[in-house]
């Protein structure tokens, strides 16, 4: 798993396009009587925090039930010089899926997410998960984060992973969520305003998500600043706050975690995008100022449950 560009969330300045949603996070709680499960098929790390070892904390302290499936299990993220550990074989990765289905859990789960892919064959048993999932749970979501590449660093997975991932992979999700690199990748588009932003979510959206999130968008004309933007059927919305000069690796991997969770609580698509962009901040924040290189998630957990600001979510159309 590559390292990408991480998303930077300080709260700043807003300049409201239509209309301005504040989203104030609160405190929540899970029961058992009514505890969400996601399928989460990602890479992990034994240290740091990307993949399933970024998403699976956040997630489990805000209540939700995850089963992390590891598609590598490396020492340490691919953004160092040098990382140990095995990728594991797409026959072991659907081997732990179905041995999920036979303990007949899959009949209640709420969700899949995936993320880095190391493999076109993992790419395969990730679909192969999201349809055994519908057919036992009809209606689950499927939430893919379509790791690819970035700004300034280009691709980062093996060549054949692209193609896959625009042709097959992201047509079968309900939920994506691209950084400006991959979002421009998957449509064809170069994206460098907001109107191009837009136009490219909504083409990206009629090839079969219902919602698009590009979760770091950096303007061309006002580099030190950073979107995060949302596109659905019923509408248009985003974040913009200053940049934090750092790059999180892992921060991809947590955001599309918190929106995917928020959507299953019931959200609209303008709360989710807020609140995980409240998350986000209160996690980026915590993390740059400890000087940490690695995601402050534990120091931050108590962000991850009720953000510490409030953040301005404009609708745009």
């Amino acid at each position: 798993m590559g390292a990408r560009q991480g998303l930077s969330l300080p709260l700043g300045e807003f300049s409201p396009v239509s209309a301005v949603v504040v989203i104030r996070a609160g405190r929540r709680s899970g029961t058992l009587s009514g505890v969400t499960a996601i399928l989460s098929i990602q890479s992990a790390v034994a240290y740091g925090h990307a993949g399933n070892s970024a998403a699976t904390f956040p997630l489990m302290r805000m209540g939700v039930e995850v089963w992390p499936v590891l598609t590598v299990n490396f020492s340490n993220h691919t953004g160092y010089e040098s990382w140990r550990g095995p990728m594991i074989s797409a026959t072991d990765v659907s081997a732990v899926v179905r041995g999920i289905d036979e303990r007949g859990a899959l009949a209640r789960c709420d969700a899949v997410l995936s993320g880095y892919q190391g493999s076109a064959e993992i790419g395969q048993v990730v679909l192969d998960a999201v349809a055994l999932v519908r057919s036992r749970r009809p209606g689950a979501l499927y939430c893919c984060d379509p790791v690819m590449g970035d700004v300034g660093r280009g691709f980062f997975v093996r060549p054949e992973i692209p193609p896959m991932m625009r042709d097959l992979v992201v047509p079968a999700a309900d939920i994506v969520t691209p950084n400006q690199f991959e979002l421009e990748f998957l449509t064809d588009m170069a994206v460098t305003t907001l109107d191009e932003v837009l136009i490219a979510a909504r083409t990206l959206r009629a090839r079969g998500p219902r919602t698009v999130l590009v979760t770091s968008v950096v303007p061309a004309a006002d580099p030190g600043h950073v979107s995060m933007i949302a596109v659905a059927e019923e509408g248009c919305w985003s974040v913009t706050t200053p940049a934090i000069p750092q790059t999180f690796t892992g921060a991809g991997d947590v955001t599309a975690a918190t929106f995917l969770a928020n959507v299953l609580r019931g959200t609209d698509v303008a709360g989710a995008l807020g609140e995980t962009a409240a998350v986000m901040y209160g996690l980026l924040s915590v993390t740059h100022t400890s000087g940490r290189t690695e995601l402050a998630l534990v120091e931050s957990q108590d962000e991850l449950l009720a953000p510490s600001r409030r953040l301005q979510v404009t609708r745009l159309g």
